[in-house]
């Protein structure tokens, strides 16, 4: 038997991290595929409009693939709904974000190629939203690590 047949395993990293009222279930990291790709379920409630702002990076591409309820992902201002069985590629630098507009909770199936993000920006913007205490939490400290992980805070829409 070689050393990566006695490695291998099923869901490798299984945590679950939550974010406000999102959960994000790591399946696979970077650690556990050669930093190749990285895998988690996010899970929306119903009428759940996500804190997070709109972003974009720059050194992977992001599918998310719909199992149960709809998402709704704007992609560059436009408006993709995705649902069971369905799947959204969103490429480098395109401006993105999700929310959950139905009555249904949703879960998606969200792969990054490479595996360029992991449970530790999570974990980090988890943290800054604990200490708000339920208030909004820390612009700038958000923002920072959404920086220091790769992500591009997008500006504002203007009207």
């Amino acid at each position: 038997m070689t050393e990566s047949a006695v490695n291998v395993r099923v869901n490798p990293s299984d945590e679950i991290i939550r974010l406000g009222p999102l959960a994000v279930h790591f399946l696979l990291t970077a650690g556990d595929s050669g930093g190749s790709i990285a895998a988690f379920e996010l899970m929306v409630p119903a009428s759940e409009r996500l804190m997070a702002p709109a972003h974009s990076h720059d050194h992977y591409e992001e599918t998310a693939y719909g199992i149960e309820g709809v998402l709704s992902w704007t992609v560059d201002r436009k408006r993709f709904d995705v649902g069971p069985g369905q799947a959204l590629c969103i490429p480098r630098g395109a401006v993105h974000r999700f929310d959950n507009h139905g009555s249904q909770d949703a879960k998606a199936l969200c792969v990054v190629t490479p595996a360029a993000i992991g449970p530790e920006y999570f974990r980090e913007a988890a943290a800054v939203a604990r200490e708000s205490a339920g208030g909004p939490p820390d612009k700038a400290r958000m923002m920072e690590i959404m920086r220091r992980h790769g992500l591009t805070p997008a500006a504002p829409p203007t009207a």
